[in-house]
C-alpha cells in the first residue's frame, strides 16, 4: 500500500469513528479520542511524505527535460515484469535510495517462468573506483529444479496439518448378481502437524555499493538467491527435522527402501520403481540422483563398446542426437549434489506438497547496528516454507553400494 492509499484508509478510519459517535448522539469515548490522536499524527506525516515525494518527482522530472544533444533518447516506462529477484527488488524501489534511514521492503517475488532461475546477472561485479567491466562472466551453476516435480500450495498459518494415509485394504471385485460385494477400506490416516521453517541470509555493503543498482542487482542473484535456494533443496531432500530444520522427504518414515544386492545399478532402480506403484499404486515420476552416481549410468557400455546413453558425438550406434542428462528408465532424472552419493531416490513426487508463506522476500535497512553511522546497509532475503508427505511410501532410497 502506497502513501497515498495509507492516507485514505486513515481519513476513512477517522470519519468512520467520528460518524459513529455523531450516529449515537454522544461524546466520544477516550479510546476513540486516543485513536482519533494517533491516526491524526499519522496521516499529517503521511501529507508531508507525498508532499516531499511530489516535490522531488516534479524536480527530478525538470532536470531530465534539461538535455543535451548528446544526452540518449528517453525511454518510456518499463511496466514488463521483473526476471530476477534482484530487478525486481531494483524496480520497486522506485525513486526512493537505500541510503534513506528505515526499513525498504520489495512486495514478494513471482517469476514469470522459473523462480528457481537465478539469471539477471547485470552491471558491475562490484564497486569499483575507475573503469567498469560490464562483461564479466559468472560461472555456470547448477540450475535447482526440486521444487519444479513437487505440488505446491499456500498457507496463512504458522504449521500444516494433513492425513498420513496407510495401505488400501481389501478393493473392488467382480461380483454375481445378488452377490456380496468386496470391501474397499483405506487404513486409518495417522494425522501429522508439520511447523513452517524459514530460509533466510543476509549480507551488508557499502553505501557507495549501493549507488551503483546494477551490483545490488546481480549480488542479490548470483549469491544470495542462489544460495537461498540451494538451502531449501536440501532440506525439502534431506532435512532431519531437528530445530528450526525441515523433515525432509528422505528422513520420514514410511520411506521404502531398497538394497541393490547383485543387481546392476540400473535394475536396482527399476526394481524401486516397481515398489513405489506396487505399495501406493501410483506411478514413479522422478528421480534423485548424485552426479557421481549418474555418471556411472551415463558411461555405462554395452558388449560392443557402445555408451547405453549413446555417445559423446551421436547416439547408440551413431543414430539420433545426442541428450545432455538422458532420462533413466523414462523418468526425469534430476542430477543435484543435494542427494546423497550411493542413494538415489526414486519416488512419485507429485504426492507431495511445499507450501509457502510470503514467497521469497528481499529487504534492506540503514539502521541495524551501526549501520548508519558507518555508511553502511543490510539487506536480507528470506523464504518460509513447509514440507506436506501424504504418503511416504511413494518414494523409495535405493542403496546402489556394490554388493550389498
Amino acid at each position: 500500500m502506497n502513501p497515498k492509499e495509507k492516507l485514505a484508509a486513515l481519513q476513512k478510519a477517522m470519519r468512520a469513528i467520528v460518524d459513529g459517535a455523531k450516529a449515537s448522539s454522544r461524546d466520544l469515548t477516550e479510546t476513540e479520542m486516543t485513536d482519533l490522536e494517533t491516526k491524526s499524527t499519522e496521516a499529517m506525516e503521511l501529507k508531508e511524505q507525498i508532499e516531499r515525494g511530489e516535490k522531488s518527482m516534479a524536480l527530478m522530472d525538470r532536470i531530465s527535460n534539461m538535455k543535451s544533444d548528446t544526452d540518449p533518447t528517453p525511454k518510456g516506462p518499463d511496466n514488463t515484469p521483473a526476471k530476477s529477484l534482484g530487478a525486481h527488488f531494483i524496480k520497486h524501489l522506485g525513486q526512493r535510495s537505500l541510503k534513506e534511514r528505515g526499513t525498504i521492503t520489495a512486495p514478494e517475488f513471482k517469476a514469470a517462468t522459473d523462480t528457481q532461475a537465478v539469471g539477471g546477472h547485470e552491471g558491475a561485479y562490484g564497486p569499483l573506483v575507475t573503469d567498469i567491466d560490464r562483461s564479466f562472466v559468472l560461472p555456470k551453476r547448477e540450475r535447482l529444479v526440486v521444487e519444479d516435480l513437487l505440488g505446491s500450495g499456500t498457507v496463512s498459518g504458522t504449521a500444516i496439518t494433513y492425513p498420513v494415509f496407510g495401505a488400501i485394504e481389501g478393493g473392488t471385485g467382480m461380483v454375481a448378481e445378488g452377490g456380496q460385494k468386496p470391501q474397499l477400506h483405506v487404513a486409518d490416516p495417522t494425522w501429522r502437524t508439520d511447523a513452517l521453517s524459514e530460509v533466510a541470509g543476509w549480507f551488508k555493503m557499502t553505501d557507495d555499493m549501493a549507488e551503483d543498482l546494477d551490483y545490488v542487482v546481480s549480488e542479490i542473484n548470483s549469491t544470495a538467491l542462489y544460495d537461498l535456494a540451494n538451502r531449501s533443496e536440501v532440506q525439502i531432500l534431506s532435512g532431519d527435522g531437528t530445530g528450526q530444520n525441515l523433515l525432509g522427504i528422505r528422513n520420514r518414515s514410511g520411506v521404502q527402501t531398497h538394497e541393490r544386492g547383485e543387481d546392476t545399478v540400473a535394475d536396482a532402480l527399476f526394481k524401486a520403481i516397481q515398489k513405489v506403484q506396487t505399495a501406493t499404486q501410483f506411478s514413479a515420476d522422478g528421480l534423485m540422483i548424485h552426479p557421481l552416481d549418474y555418471e556411472e549410468l551415463r558411461l555405462g557400455k554395452d558388449g560392443n563398446g557402445q555408451y547405453f546413453g549413446g555417445g559423446y558425438f551421436a547416439g547408440q550406434y551413431g543414430q539420433g542426437g545426442i541428450l545432455e542428462n538422458p532420462p533413466v528408465w523414462g523418468l526425469r532424472t534430476i542430477v543435484t549434489l543435494a542427494a546423497p552419493q550411493g542413494e538415489p531416490l526414486v519416488g512419485a513426487f507429485a504426492s507431495a506438497k511445499v507450501f509457502n508463506k510470503g514467497g521469497v522476500r528481499v529487504e534492506s535497512t540503514n539502521s541495524h547496528q551501526d549501520d548508519f553511522t558507518n555508511d553502511k546497509i543490510t539487506v536480507r532475503v528470506r523464504r518460509r516454507l513447509g514440507l506436506q508427505v501424504k504418503y511416504p511410501s511413494a518414494f523409495v532410497k535405493v542403496n546402489i553400494t556394490e554388493g550389498l
